[in-house]
């Protein structure tokens, strides 16, 4: 399972926590406003039909190099997606998806730097951790 977010939504500090190297790290109001401070576009939340172009853009790469998606969550700050594992690198696939999600994006008009640099990534090492992690996205789909 890997998740990535939108640009400028979910910052280092930020009071919901955050990730980072694997490391879930509590709320930090002062790295978050250093944070804000440092940025250097406006925060990017997707709107319903930007939602549907990325959730599309997606489905189709996946279909096309013939990865599975269990599951998969398009939201206004983030992305969740849940796959079988390919024979390229977790980084690749992420990097391969963000990259077909923005030129979709781009053909509708968004022009902007659209996804933060880096992302999330979930091992599910038997069937029972797979379910809990569908269910978790699939739960993101009900809720969006």
């Amino acid at each position: 399972m890997v998740t990535w977010t939108t640009y400028g939504t979910w910052l280092q500090g930020d009071k919901r926590r955050y990730v980072q190297d694997g490391k879930i790290l509590p709320a930090d109001t002062e790295l978050e406003d250093a944070n804000k401070r440092l940025q250097k576009c406006n925060i990017v939340r997707l709107t319903s039909i930007q939602k549907k172009v990325v959730n599309n853009a997606i489905l189709e790469e996946a279909e096309r190099i013939g990865q599975k998606i269990f599951a998969l969550a398009v939201c206004s700050n983030h992305v969740h997606l849940v796959a079988c594992r390919q024979n390229e690198s977790i980084e690749s696939a992420v990097s391969r998806y963000k990259n077909v999600a923005t030129a979709a994006l781009k053909k509708t008009g968004l022009l902007k730097r659209v996804w933060t640099r880096g992302f999330d990534k979930q091992f599910c090492f038997d069937d029972a951790v797979l379910e809990k992690k569908i269910e978790y996205v699939l739960r993101h789909n009900r809720t969006v």
